[in-house]
């Protein structure tokens, strides 16, 4: 048996390194499997930090392209260097893996570099080599799901992972998949060149969106050049050298047809990846969904066994993963945490982006709960007119008596930033009257969110 551990993290996301961090700040000997050459996940290696990048890149291109003359900026000779941007995008990666991989050494966790496997309650097996630990915590993140009848290559037809790694812009992408990863990615390379056709199962894109936005969000789209194929299915992909023939079909049934591709971005959404972990030796259970079932605080059914982030239930976000590592590693020191799910912000980047906290319409509906609806447009807003982006809204929802916010739904410019704000707001109990009182600096795209706060009582004052 090797050198024991307190704690050992399996996966060095989001989640792991942070929760591997924390518990080696509060006192515990702490190590963190991780089977990569690099720390910090699928999200620092090929999801959130380089997707980011590559639609920061693009945002610029678009703007060089279209919006500068409007400001009066002549920008002539206009092209595109994808090798530069597809390297900036690795330099902005390695900086950030590098960090972690810093943090490590700073706070004195050991990076055991290997696949983990549990061999029992408390011992890991790393490449072969036994470790003993107090607790063990699973944090390996998710992987793409794939599609029968669609096989990835990376190549023609591609998950987020590919898709972020072409080497030339394709004439036609069509991404199967109306969700956040599939319309960021259509993002960046629509605004590279490429046409972009979303095929999504359901009626309308992003479905656990609040409806109102979603539809708005999907005439932002339309107006920039998406085309939507909604109420469809993919049930084939023929590749050959020059591209992808799909087979489509309506998805309540009927006659299929073929749509051409030259890229295919497979993102119907993500599962836990717990291949390998050893867990059905281990006895710990999973719920009907394949996630590792958990009691709420993080425990499996398995004393000393732990589970955070992509692996349980719960939005598969990466601050998600982050607060619950946080969360975890305090309550294994005794410390009495709380993670109120209603305050985990979602974040779509494209440009408008769109943010949400909270419940939806729907969900306040459904359970029965009554609520007013204040709304304000970025038409409104001095700041978001200054800038020339004018599309969306700010909507926020109160409890009609006690006038607790319950929910706030942003499309428009900065929305992921804005949302702090109400997510702050709901974890302190706050009514929309507190933010409406709350001085906002002028001209300020936040002010949309005092006129939102506003509107909720029927006293918006720019509109």
């Amino acid at each position: 048996m090797s050198e024991a551990f307190d704690v050992i993290v399996i996966g060095a996301g989001p989640g792991g390194y942070v929760c591997a961090i924390r518990a080696a700040q509060l006192g515990l000997k702490v190590a963190c499997v991780e089977k990569r050459a690099t720390l910090g996940g699928t999200c620092l290696n090929v999801g959130c930090i380089p997707s980011k990048a590559l639609l920061q890149s693009s945002e610029h291109y678009e703007e060089a392209l279209h919006k500068l003359a409007d400001h009066g900026v002549q920008v002539g000779g206009v092209t595109l260097d994808l090798a530069r941007m597809q390297a900036r995008k690795g330099e902005v990666v390695a900086s950030n893996v590098k960090g972690i991989e810093f943090l490590f050494k700073k706070n004195k966790v050991t990076w055991l570099k290997g696949a983990g496997r549990i061999v029992s309650p408390g011992r890991v097996a790393v490449d072969g080599t036994e470790y003993e630990t107090k607790h063990i915590v699973i944090a390996t993140g998710s992987e793409s799901i794939p599609l029968p009848g669609v096989e990835v290559d990376e190549k023609r037809v591609v998950t987020s992972t590919g898709g972020l790694e072409l080497s030339e812009v394709p004439k036609h992408l069509v991404v199967i998949g109306g969700g956040y990863i599939g319309l960021e990615l259509g993002s960046v390379w629509r605004r590279l060149g490429a046409e972009v056709t979303v095929v999504e199962f359901l009626d309308r894109l992003v479905p656990a969106m609040d409806t109102e936005v979603g539809k708005a969000f999907e005439r932002v789209l339309g107006k920039q050049g998406f085309k939507f194929r909604l109420k469809t299915k993919v049930t084939g992909a023929k590749v050959d050298a020059d591209g992808v023939d799909l087979t489509l079909e309506p998805a309540a049934g009927g006659a299929a047809e073929t749509l051409r591709a030259d890229v295919v971005l497979l993102a119907i959404g993500r599962r836990p990846y717990l291949a390998g972990l050893g867990l059905e030796e281990a006895g710990v259970a999973l719920d009907e969904r394949g996630r590792v079932a958990t009691d709420g605080h993080f425990a499996t059914n398995v004393p000393g066994i732990w589970a955070i982030g992509d692996a349980i239930a719960g939005p598969m976000l990466a601050h998600k993963a982050e607060e619950e590592g946080v969360a975890l590693a305090e309550q294994l020191v005794g410390q009495k945490p709380h993670l109120n799910p209603l305050t985990i912000p979602g974040v779509v980047y494209t440009w408008p982006e769109v943010a949400s906290v909270g419940e939806t319409e729907e969900m306040l509906k459904a359970r029965g709960q009554g609520y007013k609806v204040g709304k304000f447009p970025f038409t409104a807003n001095g700041r978001a007119r200054a800038m020339g982006e004018l599309d969306g809204f700010v909507k926020l929802l109160a409890d009609d008596k006690t006038d607790r916010l319950l929910g706030a739904h942003i499309i428009g410019p900065d929305a992921g930033t804005l949302i702090a704000e109400i997510a702050l707001a709901m974890e302190f109990g706050a009514s929309s009257e507190d933010v409406a009182r709350t001085c906002h600096a002028h001209p300020s795209l936040n002010e949309a969110v005092k006129e939102a706060a506003l509107a909720v009582a029927g006293r918006a004052l720019h509109i």
